[in-house]
């Protein structure tokens, strides 16, 4: 999924925020997913059992990333990827609502996330339209980012 969602940015003439090389073929990317499915907690949606969404959830952002912790206990979306050929079914919407039931569930009030700012800002839009509200732009290195943050108690 995330190999056929860095060659669907790039098919729109989005090279700059997952870049231009196959995740699967970054370094480290492989063991990023690794450490996802065993150090985090990852969710996969599917539809009639075929994967089609993964969301992973953390206690934090990214310790790479100049985001810093919310100063209270929290969930953090490190990853949230669809299967482009399903687009317009909702599938990052609905695991985002799953984060929001699993944030509940863990006692936590506060769920949030990071996304690339850049391009015309669709994708902080996405968040938004689910609920998020901006916090805090930072950037990582030319990558501009933004944090949103959804409350949920």
């Amino acid at each position: 999924m995330l190999d056929s969602a860095v060659a669907w940015m790039n098919a729109r003439g989005n090279t700059e925020q997952w870049g231009t090389v196959a995740y699967s073929q970054r370094p480290g990317g492989a063991e990023r997913v690794q450490r996802y499915t065993t150090e985090n907690d990852p969710y996969v949606a599917e539809l009639d059992g075929v994967p089609v969404g993964a969301l992973v959830l953390d206690s934090g952002p990214s310790p790479q990333l100049p985001v810093p912790r919310a100063g209270e206990p929290e969930r953090y979306v490190r990853l949230l990827v669809s299967d482009r050929r399903h687009a317009g079914l909702g599938i990052g919407a609905a695991l985002l609502e799953h984060a929001v039931e699993q944030t509940r569930r863990a006692g936590v009030e506060l769920l949030r996330v990071d996304c690339w700012a850049g391009g015309g800002g669709e994708l902080v839009a996405f968040y938004e339209r689910c609920g998020f509200t901006r916090t805090q732009s930072f950037r990582s290195g030319d990558w501009p980012g933004q944090v949103l943050a959804r409350r949920v108690g």
